[in-house]
C-alpha cells in the first residue's frame, strides 16, 4: 500500500460517524439554537459555515494545526501548551466537558486502532494532569500517529464537525438527508478557506468570538430536557 493511499484511510477512519469518539452525542450548540426557534431549516447551513469560521475554525482547527506540528516533533510542551489554551478558550462548562470526554474516548480508540509512541505520550500528559485532553488536540496526536499532512489533517476534522452538525440537524428535524448531503457538499469551499486560516494561526491567536452561541449553549445546559450532551 503506498504512503499516500494509508493516509487517506487513517482519515477516513478517524472522521467516520462509526469511530466511537462519542460526537453523535453532540450537536454543537445546534439543540440550543433549535430551542431559542433561533434556526430553521433554511438557515441551518448558514449557522454551520459562521461556527465554522467564527468559533470551529480560530479555536479547534487552529488548535489541531499546531497541535499536529509540535507532536510531529516530538514537542510534547508545545503540545500541552496548546491543549491547556484551548481548554480556557471554551466558556462554559458543557462545552469543556463535551471536549475533553470525546477527546479521551477518541485517543483510547486511537491507541488500539493505530498505536504509536505518540498516542502514548499524551496519554501519559493527560494521566500526569498536564494536559485536558481536548479533542481536536487527541485528533491532531492521532492524525500526526497516522502520518496525515497537517492541512488534511485539519480539513478532514472540520468535515467530521460538519458531519457531526448536521446529522444533530436530522435529528433535530431540521434538515432531511438529501438536504444534509447537500449541504456538506455546499460547505466544501467553506472548509477549504478555514483550513488555510487555521494553519496560519499562531498560539496567541487561537480562540473564536460567537458570543450568541456561547448564550445558546448556556441556555442549553440549564434546559430541563435536552437530546444532545452539547
Amino acid at each position: 500500500m503506498s504512503a499516500d493511499l494509508d493516509t487517506l484511510l487513517v482519515c477516513l477512519q478517524l472522521t467516520d460517524s462509526a469511530f466511537p469518539s462519542g460526537l453523535y452525542t453532540l450537536s454543537h450548540g445546534l439543540e440550543g439554537f433549535a430551542q431559542a426557534r433561533a434556526v430553521d431549516q433554511e438557515g441551518l447551513p448558514g449557522l454551520l459555515a459562521d461556527l465554522l469560521r467564527h468559533s470551529v475554525g480560530p479555536a479547534d482547527a487552529t488548535a489541531l494545526a499546531l497541535a499536529h506540528r509540535a507532536a510531529g516533533e516530538a514537542d510534547w510542551a508545545a503540545v500541552a501548551e496548546v491543549d491547556r489554551r484551548l481548554f480556557a478558550s471554551k466558556l462554559n462548562r458543557e462545552q469543556r466537558l463535551a471536549a475533553t470526554r470525546t477527546g479521551r474516548q477518541l485517543l483510547d480508540t486511537a491507541r488500539l486502532t493505530l498505536g504509536g509512541e505518540a498516542l502514548d505520550a499524551y496519554a501519559e500528559l493527560i494521566a500526569d494532569r498536564r494536559a485536558p485532553g481536548c479533542h481536536p488536540v487527541a485528533a491532531a496526536v492521532a492524525y500526526a500517529a497516522g502520518r496525515v499532512p497537517t492541512e488534511h489533517a485539519v480539513a478532514s476534522d472540520l468535515f467530521a464537525f460538519a458531519v457531526s452538525f448536521v446529522g444533530a440537524g436530522l435529528r433535530l428535524r431540521l434538515t432531511d438527508h438529501r438536504r444534509a448531503q447537500r449541504t456538506l457538499r455546499e460547505t466544501a469551499p467553506v472548509i477549504a478557506e478555514v483550513t488555510a486560516a487555521a494553519l496560519e494561526r499562531d498560539l496567541a491567536d487561537l480562540g473564536g468570538c460567537v458570543p450568541v452561541a456561547d448564550v445558546m449553549a448556556g441556555h442549553h445546559e440549564r434546559a430541563h430536557a435536552r437530546l444532545f450532551a452539547s
